[in-house]
């Protein structure tokens, strides 16, 4: 008898995320981690003692399945403050474990089998898999390099009667681009020429090393049409918390929720109310900001040194490095070489690909670390040369 396959057929092809297998060899080997981006830096302080404080106040049961009231009161108001942006903490705030749930639900619950959702390339890992459980069907878009910006021509050519979403990511992951507004413009002129919806994720908006970052919904007619996902875990350096949050419209926000209370229905109550402290902190992100700036220009000068060809970001917190300069041209090999002759780890960005033969030229270090790390990351990357 032919034994059926575990794996549903909408999940064929994803096998085991690229960062699961990195962190792994970065074990194995003892290499310096500059691959995963998962900060080294302390979790900012007021933040982390609000969180021992109301683990000991007893918040530690189910909170509300949206999120704590002061939570979302906390989000509405730092969309207030930071962007201008009217949201009501009622009925268009969603707390979720993290904002991986956040781009789950919203592509589960405004999809339908068959639909179309355009993502720009490279993206993030989750996207696809979000896109294929929801029976809907993807429409890829490359951003090209080395500049990376949005070809407004080639982004129309995606549209089509069945487009339902679009999901943006800015400042983006894993290029570090920080879509100007003439970009930001052009997505949303399209979306609402075709009556499309952006589910727009902005987990680095604090991140912003060059320009300024300017939200989806802030432009004229994106509101209504906007989920804006965000979360604590890179603002304050706390990512094993998983607390995350969706901003949107009540029909949308309804939607989402339908399906967000069937994945986690709640998540991390003494971290809610930890993270609900930290929004309110005046200027709690200067500091953290002005250390991923000189860590970034610790790694990518490190890595101009080394004989890579650097793509400085704008914002986040990855560096793009061209490898074909030190004489390779498969970063799949190279990523998968480093950690065992070299003792560093990267990861390869065509994982980050639909099609995999493209950015096979790029690998992705992460500068979320320590500067005794980055320092001997690229120590350790001069062996190349030998």
């Amino acid at each position: 008898m032919t034994r059926q396959p575990r794996l549903s057929s909408k999940l064929q092809g994803f096998g085991t995320t690229i960062f699961a297998t990195m962190q792994m060899l970065a074990i194995e080997h003892e290499a310096v981690d500059l691959g995963q981006g998962a900060p080294r830096l302390p979790t900012e302080p007021r933040v982390a003692q609000a969180a021992i404080d109301a683990i000991r106040a007893g918040h530690n049961q189910y909170a509300v399945g949206i999120g704590i009231p002061p939570l979302r009161e906390a989000i509405a108001d730092h969309q207030r403050r930071f962007y201008g942006l009217d949201v009501d903490p009622l009925t268009e705030v969603t707390v979720t474990a993290g904002a991986t749930e956040a781009i789950f639900a919203a592509v589960m619950s405004l999809c339908e089998t068959g639909d179309e959702v355009i993502v720009l390339e490279p993206f993030y890992d989750s996207y696809l898999p979000s896109i294929a459980m929801a029976g809907a069907v993807p429409k890829v878009v490359t951003l090209e390099a080395p500049d990376f910006r949005v070809d407004a021509d080639a982004l129309r050519r995606a549209f089509s009667a069945k487009t339902r979403l679009l999901i943006l990511n800015n400042p983006h992951n894993p290029i570090g681009r920080v879509f100007d507004r003439v970009e930001l413009q052009a997505i949303a002129d399209l979306c609402l020429e075709h009556d499309v919806i952006v589910v727009s994720d902005e987990v680095y908006e604090h991140l912003v090393y060059e320009g300024s970052h300017l939200p989806m919904a802030a432009l004229p007619g994106m509101a209504d049409r906007t989920v804006t996902i965000s979360s604590a875990g890179k603002s304050f350096s706390c990512t094993g918390w998983k607390v995350g949050w969706a901003c949107a419209p009540p029909d949308l926000t309804v939607a989402l929720r339908t399906a967000k209370q069937f994945v986690t229905y709640t998540n991390a109550t003494p971290f809610q109310h930890a993270v609900a402290t930290g929004l309110a902190i005046d200027g709690v992100y200067d500091d953290m900001l002005a250390g991923y700036r000189h860590r970034r220009d610790l790694l990518s000068d490190g890595l101009a040194k080394v004989g890579f060809d650097v793509i400085r970001p704008e914002g986040a917190f990855f560096v793009n490095a061209d490898i074909r300069p030190l004489g390779y041209d498969d970063d799949v090999a190279f990523c998968m070489m480093l950690p065992v002759e070299v003792g560093v780890v990267a990861i390869p960005c065509s994982s980050f690909y639909d099609d995999k033969r493209r950015g096979r030229h790029l690998v992705r270090f992460a500068f979320c670390k320590s500067e005794d790390d980055i320092n001997e990351g690229v120590r350790r990357l001069e062996g190349l040369h030998r």
